[in-house]
């Protein structure tokens, strides 16, 4: 149990000084998978240094519109309809994620639903890094059956006791990510943290829902992997023309991959990068012209690729720069 101190206190690991000072285990229920779906329910647990719990808070939110799964929530109309809006619980759980590491079960999806809640409410989440506990189980190589939340916790003989409720979702990760924050120190592991950046620019247009989700949440419709529906978009019409070369123009058919937070929605900038002819690839290989991301020393398969290749890197604001002039495709 959390409330046993001593071990962790007593124990000889030596502290890697890169490491966090203190961290929010966070947990959201959604309406849905969406990107215009919303938060119902949130709740964090703080935790210092050594992944010990400080405080916890939880709080519905009135999504203003269906629930959505019931089923698998368990919060209804009526539950919710007495419940604050995320505008007026904003202030309070800022204070809970301010100058700490948020850390989820699939992060991407609990930072991604954080970050379009407060810009909703033209706020900014004050979150600057996160830390998915997935990604840090396959750092650990835990002998895990599958990267469910509950297979985590039995690793880490954890009960769980009420599946998807924010509350009890946040408890069981932040006791099964104490022992795994405690292992990743004595083995000198790099924590495998990531930079989040707030939306200044989104959408709320429904998508279509293709495929099925992979993350803790369970709900269908969603390809593996990712909390971001399935997007089919029209082939590229022209030829791929090799490399962007730094300093000259981007060429229609160029294939540019993005990785890691964008300040406009992923979607828009995909959008427009279409738009402008550039072939946006899911991937990257050594046909990628371009990779587009605001974090290059991050660890991630593309950038990690990317370095491999040698495939040229730009920053989104460059990227947006370079998308007002684009060359367009040679006429043979």
């Amino acid at each position: 149990m959390l409330e046993d101190r001593t071990t962790a206190a007593s124990s000889p690991t030596v502290w890697p000084t890169a490491y966090p000072q203190g961290y929010a285990v966070v947990d959201v229920e959604t309406t849905g998978l969406a990107r215009d779906d919303r938060i119902i329910s949130a709740a964090v647990y703080r935790l210092d240094a050594r992944g010990e719990v400080e405080d916890h808070w939880y709080t519905l939110v009135n999504p203003q519109r269906d629930p959505g799964p019931v089923w698998i929530h368990g919060l209804t109309s009526e539950v919710l309809r007495g419940a604050p809006l995320f505008a007026d619980v904003a202030e309070e759980f800022a204070a809970r994620l301010r100058d700490r590491v948020l850390v989820a079960h699939n992060a991407v999806f609990d930072w991604q639903m954080i970050a379009r809640e407060y810009a909703r409410a033209r706020r900014e989440a004050p979150v600057r890094q996160r830390l998915c506990t997935i990604a840090l189980a396959k750092e650990l190589d835990l002998p895990l059956p599958n990267h469910k939340l509950e297979s985590l916790a039995a690793h880490f003989g954890v009960v769980q006791r009420r599946a998807h409720h924010a509350l009890d979702d946040a408890r069981v990760l932040a006791e099964a990510f104490r022992p795994s924050l405690h292992a990743a120190a004595e083995g000198g592991l790099r924590l495998p943290l990531h930079e989040c950046r707030p939306l200044t620019e989104w959408t709320d247009r429904p998508a279509p829902l293709i495929g099925q989700q992979a993350g803790s949440g369970g709900y269908g419709g969603y390809r593996p992997g990712s909390w971001r529906p399935s997007r089919k978009r029209p082939a590229c019409p022209y030829p791929n023309p090799g490399r962007y070369e730094v300093g000259k123009r981007l060429k229609q058919g160029m294939r540019v991959a993005f990785s890691g937070d964008t300040s406009v929605e992923r979607d828009l900038l995909e959008d427009r990068a279409t738009e402008a002819g550039l072939h946006v690839a899911t991937s990257l290989s050594r046909l990628t012209s371009l990779l587009v991301t605001n974090d290059p020393d991050s660890g991630t398969s593309k950038v990690v690729k990317a370095r491999q290749y040698g495939t040229p890197v730009v920053d989104e604001a460059a990227f947006g720069q370079l998308l007002g002039d684009v060359e367009p495709a040679s006429e043979d």
